[in-house]
Protein backbone atom coordinates (compact mmCIF):
# COMPACT_ATOMS: atom_id res chain seq x y z
CA UNK A 1 0.00 0.00 0.00
CA UNK A 2 1.43 3.53 -1.28
CA UNK A 3 1.25 5.93 1.93
CA UNK A 4 2.12 9.62 1.39
CA UNK A 5 3.71 12.09 4.09
CA UNK A 6 5.00 15.63 3.32
CA UNK A 7 8.77 14.10 3.53
CA UNK A 8 9.07 10.43 2.04
CA UNK A 9 7.39 8.41 0.10
CA UNK A 10 6.63 5.34 2.75
CA UNK A 11 6.07 1.94 1.41
CA UNK A 12 3.93 -0.98 3.59
CA UNK A 13 4.94 -4.32 3.75
CA UNK A 14 2.88 -7.36 4.27
CA UNK A 15 4.36 -7.06 7.63
CA UNK A 16 2.75 -3.51 8.12
CA UNK A 17 6.26 -2.32 8.58
CA UNK A 18 6.79 1.17 7.51
CA UNK A 19 10.01 1.26 4.94
CA UNK A 20 11.22 4.77 3.60
CA UNK A 21 12.44 5.52 0.10
CA UNK A 22 13.84 8.42 -1.10
CA UNK A 23 13.72 10.74 1.92
CA UNK A 24 16.61 12.84 1.23
CA UNK A 25 15.63 14.00 -1.75
CA UNK A 26 11.52 14.60 -0.70
CA UNK A 27 13.28 16.46 2.33
CA UNK A 28 15.45 18.58 0.37
CA UNK A 29 13.17 19.75 -2.25
CA UNK A 30 10.42 20.54 0.65
CA UNK A 31 13.11 22.37 2.61
CA UNK A 32 13.65 24.53 -0.85
CA UNK A 33 10.19 24.92 -1.94
CA UNK A 34 9.37 25.75 1.83
CA UNK A 35 12.28 28.60 1.93
CA UNK A 36 11.27 30.15 -1.67
CA UNK A 37 7.79 30.41 -0.56
CA UNK A 38 8.85 32.36 2.90
CA UNK A 39 11.10 34.48 0.68
CA UNK A 40 7.95 35.40 -1.20
CA UNK A 41 6.02 35.92 1.32
CA UNK A 42 8.41 37.76 3.25
CA UNK A 43 8.26 40.65 0.12
CA UNK A 44 4.48 40.48 -0.81
CA UNK A 45 4.06 42.12 2.74
CA UNK A 46 6.90 44.55 2.31
CA UNK A 47 5.07 45.98 -1.07
CA UNK A 48 1.77 45.95 1.07
CA UNK A 49 2.35 47.57 3.65
CA UNK A 50 0.19 49.99 5.43
CA UNK A 51 -1.42 52.70 3.09
CA UNK A 52 -4.45 54.50 2.68
CA UNK A 53 -7.68 54.47 1.51
CA UNK A 54 -8.62 51.39 4.26
CA UNK A 55 -10.84 50.87 1.48
CA UNK A 56 -8.90 49.67 -1.23
CA UNK A 57 -6.18 48.36 0.76
CA UNK A 58 -7.39 46.54 3.68
CA UNK A 59 -9.24 43.90 0.93
CA UNK A 60 -6.10 44.17 -0.95
CA UNK A 61 -4.08 42.80 2.06
CA UNK A 62 -6.26 40.65 3.01
CA UNK A 63 -6.64 38.77 -0.87
CA UNK A 64 -2.83 38.58 -0.97
CA UNK A 65 -1.68 37.71 2.43
CA UNK A 66 -4.88 34.99 3.18
CA UNK A 67 -2.64 31.94 2.44
CA UNK A 68 -1.95 30.00 -0.67
CA UNK A 69 0.64 27.67 -1.78
CA UNK A 70 2.82 30.73 -3.87
CA UNK A 71 3.18 27.89 -6.67
CA UNK A 72 3.58 30.79 -9.66
CA UNK A 73 5.75 32.79 -7.59
CA UNK A 74 7.95 29.43 -6.66
CA UNK A 75 8.40 28.71 -10.08
CA UNK A 76 9.65 31.76 -11.03
CA UNK A 77 12.51 31.62 -8.65
CA UNK A 78 13.41 27.82 -9.53
CA UNK A 79 13.32 28.84 -13.21
CA UNK A 80 15.73 31.40 -12.73
CA UNK A 81 18.18 29.05 -10.79
CA UNK A 82 17.76 26.10 -13.50
CA UNK A 83 18.66 28.79 -15.84
CA UNK A 84 21.81 29.42 -14.22
CA UNK A 85 20.92 32.45 -12.43
CA UNK A 86 20.35 33.67 -8.59
CA UNK A 87 17.00 33.04 -7.32
CA UNK A 88 17.12 36.67 -5.27
CA UNK A 89 17.67 38.72 -8.19
CA UNK A 90 13.95 36.94 -9.13
CA UNK A 91 11.79 37.76 -6.12
CA UNK A 92 10.28 41.43 -7.25
CA UNK A 93 8.83 39.63 -10.43
CA UNK A 94 7.76 36.69 -7.92
CA UNK A 95 5.24 38.62 -6.09
CA UNK A 96 4.50 40.71 -9.37
CA UNK A 97 3.47 37.27 -11.08
CA UNK A 98 1.31 36.03 -7.06
CA UNK A 99 -0.39 39.44 -7.60
CA UNK A 100 -1.65 39.26 -11.01
CA UNK A 101 -2.59 35.77 -9.76
CA UNK A 102 -5.12 36.93 -7.32
CA UNK A 103 -6.00 39.56 -9.13
CA UNK A 104 -7.41 37.20 -10.86
CA UNK A 105 -8.69 35.24 -8.02
CA UNK A 106 -10.71 38.14 -6.50
CA UNK A 107 -12.53 39.07 -9.82
CA UNK A 108 -13.07 34.97 -10.73
CA UNK A 109 -14.62 34.37 -7.54
CA UNK A 110 -17.55 37.93 -8.27
CA UNK A 111 -17.78 36.28 -11.69
CA UNK A 112 -18.54 32.76 -10.24
CA UNK A 113 -19.76 34.55 -6.99
CA UNK A 114 -17.73 31.91 -4.80
CA UNK A 115 -18.08 32.66 -1.30
CA UNK A 116 -15.06 30.95 -0.18
CA UNK A 117 -11.61 30.66 -0.97
CA UNK A 118 -8.83 29.34 0.59
CA UNK A 119 -11.55 28.12 3.18
CA UNK A 120 -12.02 31.97 4.32
CA UNK A 121 -14.50 34.06 2.72
CA UNK A 122 -14.32 35.71 -0.28
CA UNK A 123 -13.08 39.59 -0.63
CA UNK A 124 -16.54 40.08 -1.97
CA UNK A 125 -18.23 38.27 0.27
CA UNK A 126 -15.92 39.88 3.21
CA UNK A 127 -16.57 43.33 2.24
CA UNK A 128 -18.73 44.15 -1.22
CA UNK A 129 -18.30 43.65 -5.25
CA UNK A 130 -17.32 46.95 -5.57
CA UNK A 131 -14.45 46.84 -3.09
CA UNK A 132 -13.47 44.03 -4.72
CA UNK A 133 -12.70 45.01 -8.05
CA UNK A 134 -11.52 48.48 -6.74
CA UNK A 135 -8.58 46.41 -4.55
CA UNK A 136 -8.40 43.90 -7.35
CA UNK A 137 -7.62 46.56 -9.76
CA UNK A 138 -4.70 47.97 -7.45
CA UNK A 139 -3.58 44.70 -7.18
CA UNK A 140 -2.29 44.38 -11.02
CA UNK A 141 -1.50 48.30 -10.72
CA UNK A 142 0.48 47.35 -8.12
CA UNK A 143 2.01 44.23 -9.90
CA UNK A 144 3.34 46.04 -12.86
CA UNK A 145 5.37 48.26 -10.59
CA UNK A 146 6.84 46.49 -8.41
CA UNK A 147 7.60 43.86 -11.91
CA UNK A 148 9.56 46.82 -13.25
CA UNK A 149 11.79 46.58 -9.64
CA UNK A 150 13.66 43.62 -11.26
CA UNK A 151 17.06 44.27 -12.18
CA UNK A 152 17.72 42.90 -15.24
CA UNK A 153 18.90 44.05 -19.47
CA UNK A 154 15.89 41.93 -20.27
CA UNK A 155 13.36 44.22 -18.99
CA UNK A 156 11.55 44.45 -22.11
CA UNK A 157 11.12 41.12 -22.64
CA UNK A 158 9.84 40.13 -19.47
CA UNK A 159 7.43 43.18 -19.68
CA UNK A 160 6.18 41.34 -22.86
CA UNK A 161 5.87 38.00 -21.16
CA UNK A 162 3.71 39.56 -17.74
CA UNK A 163 1.49 41.59 -20.35
CA UNK A 164 1.14 38.38 -22.68
CA UNK A 165 0.03 36.26 -19.74
CA UNK A 166 -2.44 38.99 -17.97
CA UNK A 167 -4.06 39.41 -21.55
CA UNK A 168 -4.33 35.39 -22.40
CA UNK A 169 -5.60 35.11 -18.74
CA UNK A 170 -8.41 37.41 -19.31
CA UNK A 171 -8.96 36.30 -22.80
CA UNK A 172 -9.53 32.65 -21.20
CA UNK A 173 -11.58 33.79 -18.65
CA UNK A 174 -13.99 35.62 -21.41
CA UNK A 175 -14.47 32.10 -23.20
CA UNK A 176 -15.05 30.75 -19.92
CA UNK A 177 -18.02 32.84 -19.45
CA UNK A 178 -19.02 32.02 -23.36
CA UNK A 179 -19.08 28.80 -23.47
CA UNK A 180 -21.74 28.74 -20.50
CA UNK A 181 -24.33 29.72 -23.05
CA UNK A 182 -22.35 28.46 -26.38
CA UNK A 183 -23.60 24.76 -27.41
CA UNK A 184 -21.95 22.07 -28.70
CA UNK A 185 -18.63 22.74 -26.56
CA UNK A 186 -15.99 20.05 -26.84
CA UNK A 187 -13.17 18.61 -24.33
CA UNK A 188 -10.94 20.20 -27.01
CA UNK A 189 -12.37 23.44 -26.69
CA UNK A 190 -12.21 23.48 -22.75
CA UNK A 191 -8.34 22.81 -23.07
CA UNK A 192 -8.05 25.34 -24.91
CA UNK A 193 -9.74 27.87 -22.67
CA UNK A 194 -7.88 26.75 -19.53
CA UNK A 195 -4.65 26.33 -21.56
CA UNK A 196 -5.05 30.59 -21.45
CA UNK A 197 -7.21 31.52 -18.26
CA UNK A 198 -4.67 28.85 -16.34
CA UNK A 199 -1.61 27.33 -17.97
CA UNK A 200 -0.60 30.58 -19.35
CA UNK A 201 -0.03 32.37 -16.18
CA UNK A 202 2.52 28.77 -14.65
CA UNK A 203 4.23 29.43 -18.70
CA UNK A 204 4.88 33.50 -17.96
CA UNK A 205 6.02 32.72 -14.73
CA UNK A 206 8.48 29.91 -15.58
CA UNK A 207 9.73 32.29 -18.72
CA UNK A 208 9.86 34.45 -16.56
CA UNK A 209 11.95 33.18 -14.18
CA UNK A 210 14.48 31.96 -17.44
CA UNK A 211 14.80 35.30 -18.83
CA UNK A 212 15.81 36.62 -15.32
CA UNK A 213 18.40 34.32 -15.24
CA UNK A 214 19.40 34.99 -18.94
CA UNK A 215 18.52 31.79 -20.02
CA UNK A 216 19.59 30.76 -23.93
CA UNK A 217 15.99 30.62 -26.16
CA UNK A 218 16.11 26.81 -25.77
CA UNK A 219 16.20 26.94 -22.02
CA UNK A 220 13.70 29.38 -22.49
CA UNK A 221 11.35 27.29 -24.82
CA UNK A 222 11.54 24.16 -22.34
CA UNK A 223 10.89 26.06 -19.27
CA UNK A 224 8.06 27.71 -20.92
CA UNK A 225 6.82 24.25 -22.00
CA UNK A 226 7.50 22.84 -18.63
CA UNK A 227 5.10 25.83 -17.14
CA UNK A 228 2.05 25.69 -19.89
CA UNK A 229 1.86 21.48 -19.23
CA UNK A 230 1.90 21.59 -15.61
CA UNK A 231 -0.61 24.46 -16.11
CA UNK A 232 -3.03 22.52 -17.72
CA UNK A 233 -2.12 18.99 -15.15
CA UNK A 234 -2.89 21.52 -12.53
CA UNK A 235 -5.98 22.34 -13.58
CA UNK A 236 -7.65 19.40 -14.63
CA UNK A 237 -6.71 18.39 -10.85
CA UNK A 238 -8.46 21.33 -9.62
CA UNK A 239 -11.52 19.69 -11.85
CA UNK A 240 -10.95 16.44 -9.87
CA UNK A 241 -11.05 17.98 -6.79
CA UNK A 242 -14.05 19.97 -6.96
CA UNK A 243 -16.41 16.77 -7.24
CA UNK A 244 -14.01 14.00 -5.46
CA UNK A 245 -12.54 16.47 -2.53
CA UNK A 246 -13.14 17.40 0.76
CA UNK A 247 -14.49 21.44 1.55
CA UNK A 248 -11.61 20.72 4.76
CA UNK A 249 -8.62 19.87 1.96
CA UNK A 250 -9.92 22.01 -0.95
CA UNK A 251 -10.57 25.33 0.83
CA UNK A 252 -13.52 26.01 -1.26
CA UNK A 253 -17.43 24.47 -1.75
CA UNK A 254 -17.25 21.34 -3.24
CA UNK A 255 -19.55 20.50 -6.00
CA UNK A 256 -19.17 24.26 -7.11
CA UNK A 257 -18.90 23.73 -10.98
CA UNK A 258 -21.87 21.52 -10.80
CA UNK A 259 -24.08 23.91 -8.65
CA UNK A 260 -22.79 26.38 -11.29
CA UNK A 261 -23.67 24.67 -14.59
CA UNK A 262 -19.49 24.56 -15.57
CA UNK A 263 -18.67 22.80 -18.49
CA UNK A 264 -15.23 21.30 -17.03
CA UNK A 265 -13.44 18.49 -18.22
CA UNK A 266 -15.32 15.66 -16.50
CA UNK A 267 -18.38 17.01 -17.55
CA UNK A 268 -17.68 17.60 -21.44
CA UNK A 269 -16.04 14.02 -21.30
CA UNK A 270 -19.46 12.86 -19.63
CA UNK A 271 -21.60 14.30 -22.54
CA UNK A 272 -19.63 13.10 -25.23
CA UNK A 273 -19.26 9.10 -23.77
CA UNK A 274 -22.66 8.55 -21.72
CA UNK A 275 -25.90 7.94 -23.43
CA UNK A 276 -29.55 7.15 -22.34
CA UNK A 277 -30.78 8.32 -18.77
CA UNK A 278 -27.44 8.96 -17.38
CA UNK A 279 -27.00 11.38 -20.22
CA UNK A 280 -30.16 13.05 -19.12
CA UNK A 281 -29.12 13.28 -16.40
CA UNK A 282 -25.79 15.04 -16.58
CA UNK A 283 -27.22 17.59 -19.29
CA UNK A 284 -29.61 18.74 -16.47
CA UNK A 285 -26.22 20.43 -15.26
CA UNK A 286 -26.81 22.66 -18.17
CA UNK A 287 -30.15 23.46 -18.56
CA UNK A 288 -31.74 24.63 -14.75
CA UNK A 289 -32.99 26.95 -12.87
CA UNK A 290 -32.18 27.26 -9.31
CA UNK A 291 -31.05 24.13 -7.61
CA UNK A 292 -29.25 21.60 -9.94
CA UNK A 293 -31.20 19.08 -10.99
CA UNK A 294 -28.59 16.22 -10.10
CA UNK A 295 -26.84 16.78 -6.83
CA UNK A 296 -22.97 16.20 -6.44
CA UNK A 297 -23.05 12.90 -4.86
CA UNK A 298 -24.94 11.57 -7.77
CA UNK A 299 -22.91 13.45 -10.53
CA UNK A 300 -19.75 11.72 -8.12
CA UNK A 301 -21.07 8.25 -8.82
CA UNK A 302 -21.82 8.51 -12.71
CA UNK A 303 -18.26 9.92 -13.20
CA UNK A 304 -16.82 6.86 -11.89
CA UNK A 305 -18.98 4.60 -13.68
CA UNK A 306 -18.29 5.81 -16.98
CA UNK A 307 -14.27 6.26 -16.27
CA UNK A 308 -14.40 9.99 -16.32
CA UNK A 309 -12.06 10.60 -13.59
CA UNK A 310 -10.07 7.51 -15.01
CA UNK A 311 -9.61 9.77 -18.28
CA UNK A 312 -8.79 13.21 -15.72
CA UNK A 313 -6.18 11.30 -13.62
CA UNK A 314 -4.47 9.91 -17.46
CA UNK A 315 -4.81 13.77 -18.64
CA UNK A 316 -3.22 14.83 -15.72
CA UNK A 317 -0.17 12.33 -15.92
CA UNK A 318 0.41 12.89 -19.38
CA UNK A 319 0.39 16.62 -18.99
CA UNK A 320 2.77 16.29 -16.36
CA UNK A 321 5.05 13.60 -18.02
CA UNK A 322 5.74 16.57 -20.40
CA UNK A 323 6.24 19.14 -17.97
CA UNK A 324 8.76 17.00 -17.20
CA UNK A 325 10.47 15.81 -20.45
CA UNK A 326 10.71 19.39 -20.85
CA UNK A 327 13.52 20.13 -17.82
CA UNK A 328 15.61 17.20 -19.82
CA UNK A 329 17.40 20.22 -21.44
CA UNK A 330 18.50 21.85 -18.83
CA UNK A 331 21.43 21.06 -16.57
CA UNK A 332 21.20 18.75 -13.84
CA UNK A 333 20.90 20.81 -10.99
CA UNK A 334 18.97 21.04 -7.48
CA UNK A 335 16.10 23.56 -9.08
CA UNK A 336 15.50 21.30 -12.25
CA UNK A 337 15.11 18.74 -10.01
CA UNK A 338 12.76 20.74 -7.84
CA UNK A 339 10.74 21.58 -10.11
CA UNK A 340 10.36 17.85 -11.53
CA UNK A 341 9.51 17.14 -7.76
CA UNK A 342 6.95 19.72 -7.76
CA UNK A 343 5.13 18.66 -11.13
CA UNK A 344 4.57 15.33 -9.37
CA UNK A 345 3.49 16.84 -6.25
CA UNK A 346 0.85 18.65 -7.91
CA UNK A 347 -0.54 15.77 -9.68
CA UNK A 348 -1.16 13.85 -6.50
CA UNK A 349 -2.21 17.06 -4.58
CA UNK A 350 -5.34 16.66 -2.46
CA UNK A 351 -5.67 20.75 -2.26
Amino acid sequence: MLVRCPFAIILQDKTNIPRIKHIAPEIEHSNLLRRYKAAVDSRLRAVSGAREPKAVYEPFRYALLSGGKRLRAVIVLLACEAAGGKWKSALDAAAAIEMLHNFTLVHDDIMDDSVLRRGKPTVHAKWDVTTAVLSGDEMIARAYGVLLRTSTSRSNEIARVFTNAFVEVCEGQGFDIEFERRPGVTVDDYLMMIGKKTAFLFSAAAEIGALIGNATARRTSALRSYGAHLGIAFQLQDDLLDVDGTREEFGKTIGGDIEQGKKTFLLLSALERLKGAELKEMKTILHRNGTPKISVERAREIYSRAGIFDSARKEILRNTHHARKALASLPATPARAALGWLADRLADRNS
